[in-house]
């Protein structure tokens, strides 16, 4: 009994489960064909990099193990740097070096790494280890987004970035992912991040969602999350719906960035976007894409789908 009013409760709050996500909205589109677009981070940058989407700025492409011999004299150009997978997900297999001691490459939550355990974990990169399907793969070292001094207060270690849901262009949900201890300073709400509701018509955070509860305030910083407006907002979600004439896909989540000199930035793309972030804005998705659904076809600009969102979605 207590399963089947949870479940009435959930229905009626228009909260979006698992399978109805990928058989009303994934499977019908997503075409499958579209998902090499977002599943490869470098694939995605040339993208962006054709209709002027910024991105963070790419420093070398890893490719064969014979340029793994000489990356030393690469990393030696930059004080701090990201190695990622470029077919990686959910954060798996990315290192951030935020400075170097000695010879030693410093990991932004401290950690250091010689010469050769960077070697190794390039390695492993192409040898599919962190890939999706394990598939031979390529790192990209990349610029360190240094984050917009507004989360200062709200975060650890990390980067945080706004996850924003598009349905057919529209801009339906978002939120803030604050990296905590747990999360080892990465932004993964899977491994402890913190996902931050943000009101799409004005830009303000509201309440959070640690590790499926609600709270108010960050558990390392002890600052309270809600009421934080984030920088450049309508310049965020025109990038959003951009996205759905850049891959095709009707159902997905753009990942962005605040820099605090370059300003937004596109970080990745993601095909089958996580549900947490109802939880996070205490809202349902299901009201929202249908909607989307009934009113798409007088919704033809990016301007038009952004304004539709923020005069409908708001809280």
């Amino acid at each position: 009994m207590e399963f089947a009013e949870t479940a009435k409760k959930l229905k009626e709050a228009g909260v979006l489960g698992l399978n109805q996500r990928n058989g009303d909205f994934i499977l019908k589109y997503n075409p499958r064909r579209l998902f090499p677009l977002v599943d490869d981070k470098l694939l995605t940058k040339n993208l962006c990099g054709k209709v002027g989407i910024s991105v963070t700025e790419l420093y070398a492409v890893i490719e064969i193990q014979k340029q793994i011999e000489t990356i030393e004299t690469l990393l030696s150009q930059y004080r701090d740097f990201v190695i990622k997978p470029s077919r990686g997900s959910g954060g798996e297999g990315i290192v951030v070096i935020s400075g170097k001691i000695k010879e030693l490459y410093r990991t932004v939550n401290g950690h250091l790494m010689s010469l050769d355990e960077i070697k190794q974990h390039l390695t492993r990169i192409l040898s599919g280890v962190y890939s999706l399907g394990g598939q031979p793969d390529k790192a990209i070292i990349e610029y360190r987004v240094q984050f917009d001094p507004v989360f200062e207060k709200i975060s650890y270690l990390g980067v945080p970035d706004v996850r924003i849901i598009v349905f057919l262009g529209v801009p339906v949900m978002a939120m803030v992912r604050l990296p905590t201890r747990l999360s080892g300073g990465k932004a993964n709400l899977h491994r402890g991040a913190i996902g931050v509701g943000i009101d799409l018509k004005t830009g303000k955070t509201l309440r959070a969602v640690w590790r499926n509860s609600v709270v108010e305030e960050h558990p390392d910083t002890g600052n309270p999350v809600e009421g934080v407006e984030v920088p450049n907002w309508s310049r965020l979600l025109d990038i959003a719906s951009r996205c759905y004439e850049l891959t095709g896909l009707g159902y997905q989540g753009v990942d962005l960035v605040l820099d605090k000199d370059h300003g937004p930035l596109l970080l990745e793309l993601n095909a089958r976007p996580g549900l947490q972030i109802q939880i996070a804005n205490r809202a349902g998705l299901l009201p929202r894409l249908r909607a989307v659904e009934a009113n798409i076809a007088s919704l033809k600009t990016p301007a038009e789908r952004v304004r539709y969102a923020q005069e409908n979605f708001g809280h």
